[in-house]
């Protein structure tokens, strides 16, 4: 009896520093005070040529805020770093233009930005040929 007693008083303490960690939880998310719900984001602006760190500006009624953010070096810079697309697999090579073709559907707008539904992107075909035999050699003639 006193085991099970023990037991009930030690998840009631669990319990309790469970709820107090999820307390600091939301108040660290609520940081700077603000009661204002519908913010405005502008575009990421790098601090310098046209990727890597950078922040961007938030209003909302009279209060203003910078966030950090990145555009990666590699990103397709005429979608923007806050448009996400789903792409769907290559196309086959077109003979008479050389390039293959493929589009993407918008899968998330963060920061509210202004993103096209669908996209298309195009990249030269590749001038090598695959082989499909991988790993084996051609038979040599004794």
């Amino acid at each position: 009896m006193q085991v099970r007693g023990l037991l009930l008083l030690l998840a009631l303490i669990l319990l309790a520093a469970t709820a107090e960690a999820g307390k600091n939880k939301k108040e660290k998310g609520k940081k700077d005070g603000s009661e204002c719900e519908d913010w405005r984001w502008g575009p990421c602006v790098p601090n310098s040529k046209d990727c890597g760190l950078g922040y961007r500006e938030g209003t909302c009624k009279d209060e203003s805020k910078k966030l950090k953010c990145k555009i990666p070096c590699n990103w397709k810079k005429k979608f923007g770093a806050d448009c996400k697309y789903k792409f769907e697999s290559w196309g086959g090579c077109s003979a008479q233009t050389g390039v293959k073709t493929r589009s993407g559907i918008l899968k998330k707008a963060l920061y509210n930005a202004q993103c096209e539904e669908i996209v298309y992107v195009t990249k030269p075909c590749s001038s090598k040929i695959k082989s499909k035999s991988k790993g084996q050699s051609p038979l040599l003639p004794s």
